[in-house]
């Protein structure tokens, strides 16, 4: 019952030490007050009752009952990192136990060992119980020992061995009421479908578990654990991180297991490391490595170990030792037959390179490489990075170009498994040091043409293919609905000074739940991407001139794309560019409140200086005709217009060239349809969105959304597959959470969420309010926002503002722009027209600077 139905088996085990018990009762008592304690409360506690219950067992002369407790005993001491003398009572507990209660306590020390990383000796055990069990008809114990022996398989990389006994303990555990157990198979499915590289239906799988979990009112450690391994392989590990750290703190509140507590640390240590935070990384991991050391765990000490070495070195630590340390590690996992064994030999390799070891650095990463045609997505890539590091000691151009190929092949199969463009934006980390060993092979070269396709081979791939359209889900659709109410409520509190608590509780659950299912919408078949083709780019070009700014060690390399070639300057530092950005958005802040003329000169001072770090001596051969710019992720933020070269220009910007080209070549809608929304609470009510109705004659007369028509549904339902749709709404960026960021309606917020939901959305679209164009960098290159949600969807132009701007001085800015369109000008060509026809004070000239055309329609 403790493992069916917890809480009501610890209340009878109470109630039986209530009625004067004899010792086999009590000692039975007990000992699941211990197993209760043991994995859902204080570990103190668990270990005073399993020794009270073995005393009783003892008392009451039965062998087998006395080694059951001592089995149960067992693993409370190793999981109170009590190693020697958990083993030892286990030992014991085989001794004294017969026939069939002995495979029970055999599969208690099967798994003891398994806790401890000692999977050949689980499985010798476990392989003994399980016919035992089989004959003596014992349901609950064989599909237990099944489920055992299957996480075990995991644990070694033998996942089809894995899958059969899941699927057998399965068919076992549905003809049991063992509850808890029910979950944890389900969970253990989860952790079987991640190792098989489909992120996606893991994260169902544990969400699934976790709701069986929370009926029961049983926490598991162990789920946490592997879901931040499956957030951290998804480029989630800020999010990791988190939840490792919550988790023990939940942990140690309740006194909980320190083998747990241990794993948790490894957990949060990798997760660090991910996230750019080495120094948090070596402090839980060395205190993870000591724990480990200290419970007699060496499989997971040395895992604990890879981690430590990878984060100093990511702090600047890189020494001879440390290549020592790595190789060492690397085999003492491969004598384990650990999957991550490879990743200390490309470590090895990594460190050795950099200290101009070459041939140990050789014979590290020729290890490391033989994991490349084998093994699941994250180890192949490993395997293909070591071959290009090879290559590149080598000498051997060609030989990095085709590994960083093959490994980013490898990682464009399994994004494409993921539906949400989240996980697919975020995957893309892990092949950022492919990306930058081909580009800078390419530059080495000397080829500009190389080099740019290199660029584009990594860069903004998420726009490349839509996301997989979220399904029908009733549940996601209640949601969204609830969330939009809630938001709506919220801000209405916030505009009336009311504190609003428990509002923004029940929000931030909805975006969980809301988030949580997307990132289970599973992608299409792998392949659905066509190749750059720098040709066909310059073919399509005529007399536009495409910029694209590639980064290499730091520095921008600006590739000039037109009249048939492509060629190569180069620019300044990346971060100094990124600092005078920054302060170039703080001016138009500024200018955007009337009285702030007198920073005008600084602020076009600014732009000067901006155009030298990022174009440099390219900026004098633009020529005179259209320009299009493709920045990097992180220099989104720039508003490309206040560039002296380009403020007079038609410009527009692109994610990636592949991306404009796909926007060049689609075609608009049939029907001509335009719609016009106004949202709640403008300062100007969306003046500009009355006169433009009236602007568009014959057929394109459009359909006008305000008050109360302009709620979410109804917005969707017209914009869906419109031609043209200018939304005069407030716009908020949420740059924790991109995919939230929003546009004010009647009804609540619309965000990217809803977008993703379009059959298709709008050719042209033009978002007049604040903030819209702001993005989040996030991934290899890739950005997240409101725009690059309708790119991949059917929309072939945006225009949008990347800063505030003063809704008054939108309104003739606005104007001007669609008069431009309806005389059959391009949204970029549009825009400068605007912007020349506005007034020429700073107010007026920071509002035309701040908004950017996306895209080429």
């Amino acid at each position: 019952m403790v493992f069916a139905a917890p809480n009501e088996a610890l209340a009878r085990a109470q109630g039986v030490l209530e009625s004067d018990p004899s010792p086999w009762r009590a000692s039975v008592a007990h000992q699941v007050i211990g197993i209760w304690q043991r994995d859902w409360g204080d570990i103190r506690l668990a270990l005073h009752h399993l020794r009270r219950a073995r005393d009783l067992a003892a008392r009451a002369q039965d062998p087998d009952r006395e080694g059951d407790v001592l089995a149960t005993l067992g693993v409370a001491l190793i999981h109170s990192g009590r190693t020697r003398q958990g083993l030892e009572a286990l030992e014991r507990g085989v001794l004294v136990s017969s026939g069939h209660n002995r495979a029970r306590v055999l599969y208690r020390r099967a798994y003891a060992s398994w806790v401890l990383g000692r999977h050949r000796e689980s499985l010798e055990d476990v392989r003994r119980a399980i016919p035992v069990l089989r004959q003596a008809e014992d349901v609950i114990w064989t599909a237990r020992a099944l489920t055992l022996r299957a996480t075990v398989h995991l644990a070694v990389g033998a996942v089809d061995r894995a899958d059969a006994d899941f699927a057998a303990a399965e068919a076992l555990w549905d003809t049991t009421g063992q509850e808890h157990e029910k979950a944890d198979i389900v969970e253990s499915r989860g952790l079987a479908a991640f190792q098989q590289g489909d992120v996606p239906v893991a994260l169902r799988l544990f969400d699934e578990a976790e709701e069986q979990y929370a009926k029961l009112g049983t926490p598991s450690f162990m789920l946490y654990i592997r879901r931040c391994g499956v957030l951290m392989a998804a480029g989630l590990a800020s999010e990791a991180l988190a939840e490792a750290d919550a988790a023990i703190g939940v942990l140690d509140g309740i006194g909980g297991q320190p083998t747990r507590k241990a794993e948790l640390l490894l957990v949060a240590a990798r997760a660090a490391r991910l996230a750019n935070d080495p120094h948090t990384a070596i402090a839980r991991a060395a205190l993870a490595v000591r724990l480990f050391a200290g419970q007699r765990r060496p499989w997971w000490e040395a895992h604990a170990r890879l981690v430590l070495i990878e984060a100093r070195l990511a702090a600047g630590r890189g020494s001879g030792r440390l290549v020592a340390d790595a190789a060492a590690v690397a085999e003492k996992l491969a004598s384990f037959g650990a999957p991550a064994a490879p990743e200390a030999s490309l470590l090895a390799g990594r460190i050795a390179l950099g200290l101009g070891w070459t041939a140990d650095a050789e014979r590290h990463l020729a290890v490391a490489a033989r994991s490349r045609h084998s093994g699941p997505p994250l180890a192949r890539m490993t395997g293909w990075a070591a071959q290009a590091l090879r290559a590149r000691a080598a000498g051997s151009g060609r030989g990095v170009l085709e590994a960083c190929r093959r490994g980013l092949d490898v990682l464009d199969d399994h994004r494409m498994t993921l539906g949400a463009s989240e996980l697919r934006a975020r995957a893309t980390a892990q092949g950022a040091e492919l990306a930058a060993l081909a580009q800078q092979a390419s530059l080495d070269s000397g080829g500009p043409r190389r080099l740019l396709m290199w660029s584009e081979r990594w860069r903004a791939t998420v726009l490349s293919a839509p996301p997989t359209r979220p399904p029908a889900d009733p549940a996601l659709l209640g949601s969204l609905t609830a969330f939009r109410e809630i938001a709506r409520r919220a801000a209405e509190a916030r505009s009336d000074g009311r504190p609003i608590p428990a509002l923004e509780r029940e929000q931030r659950r909805l975006e969980r739940e809301i988030r949580s299912r997307t990132l289970h919408i599973r992608g299409d078949a792998p392949g659905a991407e066509d190749h750059f083709d720098v040709g066909h780019l310059l073919s399509r070009l005529g007399e536009v001139r495409l910029v694209e700014l590639a980064v290499l060690d730091g520095r921008v390399q600006v590739l000039l794309c037109g009249g048939g070639r492509v060629r190569r300057f180069e620019a300044g530092l990346l971060a100094d560019a990124e600092v005078e950005a920054e302060h170039v958005q703080a001016g138009l802040r500024r200018l955007a409140h009337p009285g702030a003329e007198a920073r005008l000169p600084l602020v076009e001072e600014m732009g000067r200086r901006l155009e030298e770090l990022l174009l440099g001596p390219a900026a004098a051969q633009l020529g005179s005709g259209p320009v299009v710019v493709v920045p990097p992720g992180r220099l989104h933020s720039v508003p490309w217009a206040l560039l002296p070269s380009l403020r007079e220009r038609v410009l527009s910007v692109s994610p990636s060239a592949s991306s404009w080209l796909r926007a060049r070549e689609t075609e608009p809608p049939r029907g001509n349809r335009h719609v016009l929304v106004r949202g709640p609470g403008l300062a100007t009510g969306g003046a500009e969105v009355p006169e433009l109705a009236g602007l568009y004659g014959g057929p394109a007369v459009p359909t006008l959304l305000e008050h109360e028509d302009a709620r979410v549904p109804r917005v969707l339902e017209e914009i869906d597959g419109a031609t043209l749709a200018h939304i005069a709404a407030h716009g908020t960026f949420r740059a924790d959470s991109p995919l939230f960021s929003s546009l004010r309606m009647a009804d609540g917020p619309l965000i990217v969420h809803d977008f993703e939901r379009l059959d298709r959305s709008p050719y042209r679209i033009i978002l007049s309010s604040c903030d819209t164009a702001r993005l989040a960098s996030v991934g290899a290159d890739e950005l997240l926002g409101l725009v690059t949600a309708l790119l991949p969807l059917g929309t072939a132009g945006v225009v949008a503002s990347s800063a505030p701007v003063n809704d008054h001085a939108v309104v003739p800015l606005m104007l001007a722009l669609h008069k431009g369109l309806s005389a059959g000008l391009s949204l970029a060509e549009a825009l400068r027209d605007a912007r020349a026809a506005l007034p020429g004070d700073a107010l007026h000239q920071a509002t035309g600077w701040a908004f950017t055309a996306f895209g080429a329609a």
